[in-house]
């Protein structure tokens, strides 16, 4: 496996010029060893999880208002507008994925981030998709 560092050129979404940006993805080749394919297909698969956790509109939704910090089930009800049901199945898959931690308080639950990851992608999702062109949210 060779890493490639180089510099590559990007059109700048908000501004349209080009920016410099530096890629540390690897490149692979065929003189790729089996323990760094064993270890691509272990990661790939962890991506793919990853991935699939967040792929529905409901858990994103979930993502992104846990990325502001910890709300409770029936915060998180009202801020979605659905049924304790549908949040608390959307939060149980999330919760398999490791990606919320519950804490109760009584009777009450609730949710927040275990880590950065969560927040990390979301705010990627947001620069692709909700950021306009001039900066603001749309």
């Amino acid at each position: 496996m060779t890493l490639d560092m180089n510099s590559q050129t990007h059109p700048d979404n908000a501004s349209g010029q080009n920016t410099a940006a530096t890629h540390s993805l690897p490149v692979f080749d065929a003189d790729m060893c089996a323990e760094d394919m064993d270890r691509m297909a272990r990661n790939a698969e962890h991506a793919a999880n990853f991935l699939k956790a967040i792929s529905h509109e409901g858990r994103m939704m979930i993502l992104c208002h846990l990325a502001s910090g910890e709300k409770s089930v029936t915060e998180l009800e009202q801020l979605l507008s659905a049924r304790q049901a549908a949040v608390s199945q959307q939060l149980g898959r999330l919760r398999l994925e490791g990606l919320v931690q519950p804490r109760r308080d009584g009777k009450t639950i609730y949710y927040s981030l275990t880590d950065d990851r969560a927040t990390r992608i979301m705010e990627v999702v947001y620069d692709l998709f909700c950021r306009s062109q001039t900066g603001e949210a749309d």
